[in-house]
């Protein structure tokens, strides 16, 4: 799938609430907590089996998180801080929100794996930074060959998560179904990344 080599077309989408704050210049690390929150209260209402609105602020969530990187461009305020603080608040929403539906639809051993899955997928670049390297950084964003690695990352997760939210209200049960594909999905995916590093990388070092 890999929704992530779309980021142009759907910056289409969430640029008109991005313009906005750009204007009012909100700073972009205020605008990161601000998705840090909103999807903190996502996770709160998918444990209480409130899947629209659990939805609901996982949007609101994930479009302050996009925009938190496009005021900082408009702006010319990229810092380092600020691309870690992004990387950190993606993946705190992300394991409070798979936590609080795996603990609700599932058990405690799905949310783990769900969890620790996703991790993985997403912190196994920045491991590959380190000890590899990368090709380019614009504006803050770093350009390298692994994004388009893998088919099954954060945006895959959280559109999954909305389909199978809008499912569980017309039937039961498919939350916890919602839960075991993302894992499984997120799983295959990182084994996908770490198999092209094999491939690439193995040889030993000179």
């Amino acid at each position: 799938m890999n929704l992530t080599s779309k980021r142009k077309y759907f910056e289409k989408m969430y640029s008109p609430v991005g313009y906005i704050l750009a204007k009012i210049n909100i700073s972009p690390n205020f605008i990161t907590l601000i998705s840090i929150i909103l999807g903190m209260i996502s996770s709160y209402a998918y444990f209480q089996g409130k899947v629209l609105t659990g939805a609901t602020f996982l949007l609101w969530s994930g479009i302050f998180d996009l925009c938190d990187g496009f005021v900082a461009r408009k702006n010319n305020k990229c810092t380092k801080f600020g691309a870690v603080l992004d990387w950190l608040a993606d993946k705190w929403v992300d394991a409070w929100v798979l936590g609080g539906i795996a603990f609700k639809y599932a058990n405690p051993y799905v949310a783990i794996w769900a969890i620790s899955s996703s991790m993985l997928h997403t912190f196994i670049k920045p491991v590959v930074y380190a000890e590899i390297g990368y090709q380019e950084r614009k504006k803050g964003k770093i350009i390298d060959p692994l994004e388009g690695v893998g088919f099954f990352g954060r945006p895959e997760t959280i559109m999954s998560i909305f389909i199978f939210s809008f499912l569980e209200r017309l039937f039961p049960g498919s939350m916890k179904l919602g839960i075991y594909f993302i894992a499984s999905a997120t799983t295959l995916s990182l084994l996908s990344r770490i198999y092209y590093l094999y491939r690439n990388y193995r040889t030993y070092e000179e």
